[in-house]
């Protein structure tokens, strides 16, 4: 079994050249619920809903997230009645969101419906919440405290971040099968997603670190950034305001109590001997995916490397 962390959209894109290299019944995806929020009375897990749309050949190819030619009916009307719509939710994509929520509030756990959607859409990955347990990412900002999404979606990343915490993580506890996947992998890939909101609230999770330094599984991550920048995302604001490195080498340096190989990009190849210092092993190549051959290329040199 193949195990992945992942966050949103840099993350499904990699998982949508993985499937097409290893057969989905022999994927685990670990995702990512800092970003989960409550919008319209609706549990949101917008990184879990990003992979299974995107595996699931719905999404919208632009965006990156929702639903391919979807409407905003809805959307519209709330904001009529005066209602904030900073947050864009489709008509489709609120299909899920009622769905998920109703299930939730019977009792069943968000590995359950998060499994249950998967088969709807005809995907055969394992796809686990980190945790069933409430658990939010926060960022301190220059403007204070909010939900990551707030700051990512709303404010545009605009505001300095100089803290980020995880409401929840001293009492969240890995959802069932989370540890026992990551000890049992073959190979553990971090996918090229924001290491400090996406792999690291997945980090956050009691017992799941642990289990990447213990797993006698080999574990190879792909950094997002780029020379010093990312493609999509706050990866390399959050990492500077932190205090952090914003390079690849940041990113082995956040990863180096467990990552075997990272994967980096051609244009920060000179990192390559400090990356190697810290014990990980750098592997040069081209990390952008604009194309279905770029997802394929990077996931089977991500498979290389698990041998």
């Amino acid at each position: 079994m193949i195990v992945v962390l992942a966050g949103g959209i840099g993350a499904a894109r990699f998982l949508a050249g993985l499937v097409r290299v290893v057969p989905q019944n022999q994927i685990t995806i670990i995702g990512n619920v800092g970003d989960d929020v409550e919008i319209h009375g609706l549990h949101i897990s917008p990184d879990l809903d990003i992979v299974l749309y995107t595996l699931a050949r719905v999404v919208n190819p632009n965006k990156g997230w929702g639903f391919r030619g979807d409407t905003f009916e809805c959307q519209n009307m709330l904001g009529q009645y005066g209602r904030e719509t900073w947050f864009n939710l489709g008509d489709r994509d609120l299909a899920t969101h009622i769905y998920r929520t109703e299930q939730l509030r019977k009792g069943r756990l968000l590995s359950e419906v998060t499994q249950n959607l998967a088969r709807h859409f005809g995907l055969r990955v394992r796809l686990l919440p980190a945790t069933d347990d409430p658990f939010q990412t926060y960022v301190a900002t220059n403007n204070g405290r909010m939900h990551f999404e707030e700051y990512m979606v709303k404010r545009r990343t605009r505001p300095k971040v100089h803290r980020v915490t995880f409401e929840g993580a001293r009492s969240a506890t890995p959802a069932e099968n989370v540890i026992e996947s990551i000890r049992g992998a073959k190979g553990v890939i971090i996918s090229p997603s924001n290491p400090i909101v996406s792999i690291g609230a997945i980090l956050g999770v009691s017992g799941i670190r642990s289990a990447l330094q213990e797993t006698e599984a080999k574990i190879v991550g792909i950094s997002p950034i780029l020379a010093g920048k990312t493609v999509k995302g706050p990866a390399d604001k959050l990492m500077k305001g932190l205090g952090l490195k914003s390079s690849a080498l940041g990113v082995a340096e956040y990863y180096r109590d467990f990552l075997d190989t990272l994967i980096i990009d051609r244009v920060d190849k000179k990192l390559g001997p400090e990356i190697e210092r810290l014990g990980i092993k750098p592997v040069v190549t081209n990390t952008l995916m604009r194309k279905m051959t770029d997802k394929i290329r990077l996931a089977k040199i991500a498979i290389s490397e698990l041998q």
